[in-house]
């Protein structure tokens, strides 16, 4: 019986320095590694293995004493835990977090700024971004290197915040806490992630969507119709019949009872909102038009243009001399304007009351103008604005809108 308790005993023993024999020659190979960030990865495992070793190991004092050289026998580690306990161990650094408060747009260009806990022991940032489409194009390499928990995942997956990895731009080797992203398409929405970068690893930020301005314009003072004052900073016309020293040109408005003017730029892509200021006026139309449609009469009246009209009571929406009166409460004073040319759409809202009034599908073949046109008072234009965050583009809309031959009868013939 003592026999056999004391070969035990030699067994745990045996099996204790064959694990120490493993763990010095580990040590002394991971003494001869000049990779920093690997020595210190090969390091912390081994101050690990030896935390749980002294841990869990037992005291080998023999249950049979034959002499007194068995009465204190046990393995010692302490001084070795005491040496790795004191090694100085570099951590990844903890996700950084945008700051949307403190986040500009322009119309081309996006200002990201993120803080992070670990300042000082962060060597660069990367920042990630892609267009937001709205689908659920989720990949497991965005799954990877999001960081996220489960449910986290599942809900931004289910709201389509990731794409494809081949959509993703990335920006390296960043220093300051904040970077401007040019060459951004006009009224879009980004998706950006901001990395933060040490020896030891890297972790990301939440993901956070922001989006671009649209393109800013003016009133073209060359497409403006005799009849028409533009103001000096470009964004308002005002009915003046005494203005009559303008000389004729093709390109400018020249109806009779259509005084109307277009704005300064020719759009073909990306997304576009403006809103108009109608003030008292109660006979005008707006919308957008190619810029081969016809400058003698209202716009909406021909193939080559679409537009929101007011005649008198009635609101309508007009394309290709076919109409469709709208419900829209009379005290209507400003009308928002969204141009999605790549996904063919153009849509009216009541931005005071978060309405949407009516969306025209359109297949663009050629660059549109911002257009038009007032019978009486005046119009101001506010252009450059970021879509308001009721407008959920690109998903549509229900509108109330009843189709009719001709809503403008008798009276309302000039409106024509």
């Amino acid at each position: 019986m003592k026999l056999r308790k004391l070969a035990q005993q030699v067994a745990n023993c045996r099996q204790c320095l064959e694990r120490s024999t493993v763990l010095i020659n580990q040590a002394e190979h991971i003494l001869k590694e000049n990779d920093q960030a690997r020595f210190l990865q090969s390091a912390k495992n081994i101050a690990e293995r030896v935390a749980m070793a002294t841990a869990s190991s037992q005291v080998l004092i023999p249950d049979i004493n034959f002499n007194d050289a068995f009465e204190n026998f046990a393995l010692d580690f302490s001084r070795e835990k005491k040496l790795l306990e004191g090694l100085d161990y570099l951590t990844a650094p903890n996700p950084p977090s945008i700051r949307e408060e403190l986040c500009t747009a322009s119309h081309d260009t996006i200002t990201v700024h993120w803080i992070s806990d670990d300042e000082f022991s962060i060597s660069s940032y990367e920042l990630q971004y892609t267009i937001f489409t709205g689908q659920a194009n989720f990949i497991k390499l965005c799954l990877k290197s999001s960081k996220l928990t489960e449910k986290k995942i599942t809900e931004e997956r289910n709201i389509g915040l990731y794409n494809s990895v081949d959509s993703w731009m990335i920006v390296p080797n960043i220093k300051q806490n904040h970077y401007t992203v040019h060459g951004l398409q006009s009224g879009t929405r980004y998706i950006f992630i901001v990395k933060a970068i040490n020896q030891a690893g890297s972790r990301n930020s939440e993901p956070t969507r922001l989006k671009t301005n649209s393109q800013p314009f003016k009133l073209d003072p060359k497409m403006t119709h005799k009849k028409l004052k533009i103001s000096n900073d470009g964004l308002q016309m005002e009915k003046d019949e005494s203005s009559l020293k303008k000389s004729h040109t093709p390109e400018r408005f020249s109806g009779t009872g259509c005084y109307g003017a277009a704005g300064n730029i020719f759009i073909d892509s990306g997304c576009h909102y403006w809103e108009v200021v109608m003030a008292s006026s109660t006979w005008y139309a707006i919308g957008i038009a190619y810029k081969s449609a016809p400058k003698n009469e209202w716009i909406g009246k021909n193939a080559s243009s679409w537009v929101f009209s007011r005649c008198n009571s009635n609101f309508v929406v007009r394309h290709n001399n076919k109409e469709m009166l709208v419900d829209v409460p009379p005290q209507l004073k400003r009308l928002g304007v969204l141009l999605d040319y790549d996904n063919n759409m153009l849509s009216f809202y009541d931005p005071a009351n978060s309405l949407h009034l009516h969306t025209f599908d359109v297949t663009f073949i050629l660059p549109v103008c911002p257009t038009f046109t007032i019978w009486n008072k005046s119009l101001m234009i506010l252009s450059g604005l970021p879509a308001p965050d009721f407008i959920d583009y690109p998903e549509r809309q229900e509108c109330n809108c009843r189709p009719q031959e001709s809503p403008y009868v008798s009276g309302m013939k000039a409106c024509h």
